[in-house]
């Protein structure tokens, strides 16, 4: 394997960054496998529901799929607790940092904030408040945040909903994560 020379950044060399800059690109075209394997251990992560995170997780998708929204809404539907085995205290805005680059800045801000908005439905019986929300009800996006919750992710931990499978979210998530990233003309930033 190759690598480059120095042991402190400030002493890389030219070749040593356009080899850095070489791996980098093969590493990030292999992101989608990387969401997808993040996807596949859902699976195995918080137990007590009646669905597994990963079914959770596709039955949101597949709700978003269903209302006909765009392939931004439906990727951030399938991907929004994939940060729950890593940081499940903060684990929305690890999904809102991953789908960040790739998706509109509108649909970013609700996977970013869905963690909070979704207080509404349980805070009262886990001793968090309930109208957390209520702090960003003057944003742009509360609006978007409070429908991805009400219609796609509060509904989904239905063990009898038929939601389709990862297979079917592979080519839109693919898509997606095949973006350039921080790419304005679709981030809009």
């Amino acid at each position: 394997m190759q690598t480059v020379q120095f042991t402190q950044m400030r002493h890389g060399t030219k070749q040593d960054y356009d080899l850095l800059h070489e791996l980098e690109r093969g590493f990030v075209a292999g992101l989608p496998d990387r969401v997808l394997a993040g996807m596949r251990a859902l699976d195995d992560g918080l137990s007590g529901y009646q669905v597994t995170r990963l079914e959770h997780s596709l039955q949101a998708a597949t709700r978003a799929e269903r209302d006909g929204v765009d392939i931004d809404w439906i990727v951030a539907a399938l991907i929004h607790d994939i940060g729950d085995g890593l940081a499940p205290a903060n684990h929305a805005q690890v999904a809102g940092a991953i789908i960040r680059p790739y998706v509109r800045a509108e649909v970013a801000w609700v996977v970013n904030m869905h963690g909070v908005f979704q207080l509404h439905y349980f805070g009262m019986h886990t001793g968090d408040d309930p109208d957390a929300r209520e702090a960003y009800r003057d944003h742009k996006w509360f609006g978007s945040c409070e429908h991805f919750c009400e219609r796609w992710d509060e509904v989904s931990f239905d063990p009898a909903y038929p939601w389709f499978p990862l297979e079917h979210f592979e080519p839109a998530l693919r898509e997606v994560f095949a973006r350039p990233p921080f790419d304005p003309s679709i981030t809009g930033e």
